[in-house]
């Protein structure tokens, strides 16, 4: 029992005086253990989507079956300042496109309030930002400069673009796959959509996002960051 009692002293002893390296080694395991659970996550990629991949109602009856190679087709289109922008000014960037009109009373503000959103937290970043009128009759030049002045918009950034209809529209159906019905981009042809859509830089579809959802955006933010870390 005094033998037994003599250890027990020691024993305490010694485990007060190594204590602090006892707490150490134990931190320094744990920090081991969560640096190893890291480094063996695999790392998060995008996918790249196909018009196969997308709900059928927006996507154009002639794309439907595409399973690979899906690009953003060519456009060549007017921005708010009057230059004339085609797919070549995004060659090598990264940016987020939606569809919009400046009249528009219901989605279209919290949307373009969104993209406003976007363009501050990536103000530091290679991405760009592209709307483009669904209304190109009403959404002239100096329509969509007077709505880019009171929006905040960057024109280094972010451009708001009209042009032909029928362009637009099939653009919106065929290559951004947003369009919610069908149609031919004729005088009563209206697509209206709330999906901001990511592309990467080169063409390729990377994540459709609720332009309307602001959770939604911080999840676009966090796509962004992983494409750019993707190069």
């Amino acid at each position: 029992m005094i033998y037994f009692c003599e250890k027990l002293v020691l024993f305490r002893k010694n485990l007060k005086r190594y204590a602090p390296l006892l707490v150490i080694m134990s931190l320094l395991s744990i920090v081991v253990m969560i640096s190893f659970y890291y480094l063996l996550q695999p790392e998060k990629t995008l996918p790249i989507y196909s018009p196969n991949m997308v709900a059928t109602e927006l996507v154009d009856e002639s794309i439907q079956y595409v399973k690979k190679y899906h690009r953003i087709a060519d456009f060549k289109l007017i921005n708010q300042n009057g230059d004339s922008i085609t797919n070549d000014f995004y060659k090598n960037k990264i940016y987020v496109a939606d569809f919009f009109f400046t009249t528009c009373p219901t989605i279209c503000p919290i949307m373009t309030e969104n993209m406003s959103y976007i363009q501050e937290q990536t103000k530091n970043k290679d991405v760009q930002l592209v709307s483009f009128s669904v209304t190109p009759g009403i959404d002239s030049v100096q329509q969509l400069k007077k709505y880019a002045i009171e929006k905040g918009v960057d024109d280094k950034k972010w451009n708001l673009l009209t042009g032909e209809k029928k362009h637009i529209y099939e653009l919106a159906r065929k290559s951004f796959l947003v369009a919610k019905n069908d149609g031919d981009g004729g005088k009563y042809d209206m697509i209206h959509t709330e999906n901001f859509v990511l592309v990467d830089k080169e063409k390729r579809i990377r994540g459709f996002y609720d332009g309307t959802d602001k959770a939604e955006m911080e999840l676009l933010l966090d796509d962004i960051q992983i494409l750019e870390n993707s190069y």
